[in-house]
């Protein structure tokens, strides 16, 4: 019976040795089919590299149609520079306002569009452009607008209810003709701190409007007139801020010439809405030296 069962034993041994040989066959296959894919990969990939190297003529035929448009950008370029922005804003304002209170030349002569190099958020939305010297452009025809809305808000107001406050030298001329004209009164260089406010001095007056040229430099006057709850018409530059003021006329309220051409369009459409019997004297009794002045070109 022992003898019986080691040839059992024997015989059945060698039959789990034929289950690894082949379970290797089969492995081995799957091996290969892989190498043979990875071979069809690198066949199929090889022929589309052998391409993009022989295309050397494509290539330069290519370069050439990229040189070809970037010479037409270039001149498209050189055409944007070579526009006068001056004469496509004096098109444009021509196009949108053939009415305005002078021509556009001489809003152009007495500066009124230059601005300064700050612009602040409140006044932004008036400003065009930049020069090439960083200085803001104002828009001209819309300060043609806004200055008729300015002077409308003024003429609501009679002469003897109105103070006109200047401390800028520079508008001093403007300012001065102004109420000589139309009977505002006016302060120029120094503005009396309480004239508005201390009912126990001597010069305190009544007022229903005040007129400043700059919010900055007539700030107590603005400051005054907040506080007793009275409105104010400004004109504001584009570094001016405009909190506190009720009417904005923008405009350079740094030069002569143009607080001169400001006040000499307001005391016209002034004495015209107020229908004063006075006459209006001409723009050289407002700006100095008017007829030798030139547009800038």
């Amino acid at each position: 019976m022992a003898k019986a069962k080691k040839t059992e034993t024997v015989e059945s041994a060698p039959t789990e040795e034929p289950k690894v040989e082949a379970a290797a066959e089969v492995k081995e296959p799957k091996k290969a089919k892989k190498a043979k894919a990875i071979k069809t990969e690198d066949t199929e990939k090889a022929p589309g590299a052998e391409v993009k190297v022989d295309t050397a003529e494509e290539k330069k035929a290519k370069f050439a149609k990229l040189l070809e448009k970037a010479k037409k950008l270039e001149g498209a370029v050189e055409d944007i520079k070579d526009i006068d922005l001056k004469k496509k804003v004096s098109k444009d304002s021509e196009e949108e306002k053939k009415d305005t209170l002078v021509p556009m030349e001489d809003y152009l002569k007495a500066s009124v569009h230059l601005g300064t190099r700050v612009i602040t958020p409140d006044m932004r939305k008036y400003v065009y452009r930049r020069r090439a010297d960083g200085l803001a452009v104002f828009n001209t025809a819309l300060l043609d607008d806004k200055l008729r809305e300015g002077a409308e808000y003024l003429s609501k107001f009679a002469p003897q209810d109105i103070i006109v406050v200047c401390k800028r030298e520079a508008g001093w001329k403007g300012v001065l003709k102004f109420a000589e004209v139309t009977g505002i009164r006016c302060f120029t260089k120094k503005y009396p701190a309480g004239i508005l406010t201390n009912t126990n001095l001597d010069t305190f007056i009544e007022a229903n409007l005040i007129f400043i040229c700059d919010p900055w430099l007539d700030k107590n006057a603005l400051l005054d007139a907040n506080r007793i709850k009275i409105p104010v018409l400004s004109i504001c530059d584009t570094n001016n801020f405009t909190q506190g003021i009720a009417q904005i006329i923008p405009s350079n309220n740094k030069s002569a010439k143009s607080l001169g051409m400001m006040f000499y369009l307001l005391t016209k459409l002034y004495v015209e809405k107020r229908k004063l019997d006075v006459t209006v004297p001409p723009v050289q009794d407002f700006i100095d030296d008017w007829d030798n002045l030139q547009p800038p070109k």
